[in-house]
């Protein structure tokens, strides 16, 4: 099967994945929409022969006996394929459900196009073999196996919930949990980079360009006083960079968020090992002081500093000063990261991104003000306190933007 849109469709109506449907895509101009179902992507034509449950049968029984993993354990007789994560032309998770619980487990299949799922496999492996050995408790979740052939790799089924979920209640068990992420993320940060194999190189100056590229896409336009300020914060962001230490750089997680850590009944575990990278460690920890922003504010909670510095003290011990600066000011740019994937549909647009520019300037202003500069004054006046909490309504989260 090519990657011919026409064949795919073709070959998920001869493998009885397309139902309810008889086409899995369709143009309506005068809507200006397009419409496509799964399993039809033409980057993942696998996607179709991982939807079909006999196949799926196969590739588990195959998976099982190459890996040896438990040899002597009955296998289901069949799976339901439920597909969890739909999103045509970048990433696909399905669910493999045993029909028959009792001898098996749910699997997880997560798709990779041009050989990456290799790549995903190594490290997720490494990364489990060193955090057994130096987590202190933490562990992460290993992938059963890849399979070259159909480009995916394979994880067990995982019991409990992100620590994200657990945020909307924050108590002592959230704080030992954020400590404990903390002593992990510097475990992961001594990973020798020969273990982890070939990883792609992050920089600062790649991803504030990234960020300020994205974001004036439609920002400066629609809300031309947010866009003034994104330009200015980066701008800050550029200059203080320069004037920090700089150390060399480790392993990171490279997506390291509280959505990442898994709270399980047999303790805390890493996952999503995808965006695993060369860079500055203290990207890692920016990354998830901006994301305990978000969820402090989505929830409404109080103690967002608290909750910080519980992280921090995991983490902190034997860290050089200069990487905490340097997480500060990630932690800014991250913020920044966050305002632009705000959807556009959102009602509270307008309030949303704004509130998150001023938090992104209020870190900002904190850093500037510990390296002895004086504090830069808001472009987007009426937030001046990192305490703030946000008095709106409490929302969930929409995707990654969502915010207070």
């Amino acid at each position: 099967m090519g990657d011919d849109p026409a064949e795919i469709q073709a070959e998920a109506l001869r493998h009885g994945v397309a139902a309810p449907f008889r086409q899995l895509t369709a143009d309506l101009p005068e809507w200006s929409m397009h419409i496509q179902v799964s399993p039809l992507d033409s980057r993942f034509p696998q996607l179709v022969r991982l939807s079909d449950p006999q196949h799926v049968s196969d590739l588990l029984a195959g998976a099982y006996a190459a890996d040896d993993v438990a040899p002597d354990q009955p296998r289901p007789g069949g799976y339901a394929v439920t597909p969890v994560s739909y999103h045509p032309g970048q990433r696909h998770v399905l669910r493999y459900a045993p029909l028959d619980a009792a001898k098996g487990g749910t699997v997880f299949a997560k798709l990779y196009a041009d050989g990456e799922g290799a790549r995903v496999f190594r490290v997720a492996t490494q990364v489990g073999k060193w955090l057994a050995q130096h987590g202190e408790g933490v562990t992460s979740v290993r992938p059963l196996a890849y399979v070259a052939e159909d480009g995916v790799v394979l994880y067990p089924g995982l019991s409990g919930a992100p620590l994200s979920e657990h945020l909307r209640r924050p108590g002592q068990g959230v704080a030992r949990c954020l400590e404990r992420a903390g002593v992990a993320l510097r475990a992961l940060h001594h990973l020798p980079q020969a273990k982890a194999g070939p990883l792609r190189r992050h920089l600062f100056a790649a991803e504030v360009s990234e960020i300020a590229q994205e974001a004036s896409d439609h920002i400066p336009a629609l809300l031309p006083s947010v866009g003034a300020a994104i330009g200015a914060l980066l701008d800050r962001a550029r200059e203080l960079h320069d004037r920090l230490p700089q150390e060399p750089p480790t392993f990171t997680h490279g997506d390291f968020k509280s959505e990442h850590m898994w709270i399980a009944p047999g303790g805390p575990m890493l996952i999503d090992f995808d965006s695993s990278c060369v860079a500055d460690p203290a990207y890692d920890v920016g990354k998830l002081l901006a994301d305990l922003q978000l969820w402090y504010a989505t929830y409404d909670q109080p103690g967002l500093e608290h909750a910080q510095e519980r992280f921090l003290s995991g983490y902190a011990p034997g860290a050089p000063e200069g990487r905490l600066l340097r997480a500060r000011l990630y932690e800014a740019v991250e913020l920044v990261k966050i305002a632009r994937r705000v959807p556009l549909f959102d009602h509270d647009w307008v309030s949303l991104n704004e509130q998150a520019i001023r938090r992104a300037q209020a870190v900002m202003n904190d850093l500037e003000r510990t390296l002895g500069l004086s504090a830069t004054p808001p472009s987007l006046p009426g937030f001046q306190n990192r305490r703030h909490t946000c008095s709106k309504r409490r929302r969930q989260p929409s995707g990654k933007g969502a915010w207070c």
